[in-house]
């Protein structure tokens, strides 16, 4: 049943060439929102809390600041809507899940930035 499922996922679902990121990142996602018949593209700039799962399931997490209310989303990395990602700053963190982060104010809630080599 298994291999039943993963044969599916890879014949059937469009793969997207995204790029790298990860947990501490700040990216900005770009997606489709369509109303009535009308269609547009609406961006989500925040940093990725975490990516669980593969394939065809995988999600990511980003957390942006409304005001003072921190909003969190959950995107499928399969979604059509799905137009494109940007990856704005590399974060060091050390852990694949950052939900510490929630708890975080003011300075506090600073990400370092990974140095390029």
């Amino acid at each position: 049943m298994e291999s039943l499922i993963k044969f599916v996922q890879d014949e059937f679902v469009t793969r997207k060439d995204l790029p790298e990121f990860g947990a501490g990142d700040t990216i900005t996602v770009y997606y489709e929102i369509k109303e009535g018949s009308k269609t547009r593209t609406q961006f989500y700039r925040g940093v990725v809390l975490q990516r669980r799962g593969a394939g065809a399931s995988e999600t990511f997490t980003i957390r942006k600041m409304s005001g003072a209310i921190g909003v969190e989303r959950i995107f499928p990395v399969n979604l059509p809507a799905l137009q494109k990602i940007e990856v704005n700053k590399r974060g060091r963190v050390r852990r694949a899940r950052i939900f510490y982060f929630r708890g975080l104010t003011g300075k506090k809630a600073r990400i370092k930035e990974k140095r390029r080599k």
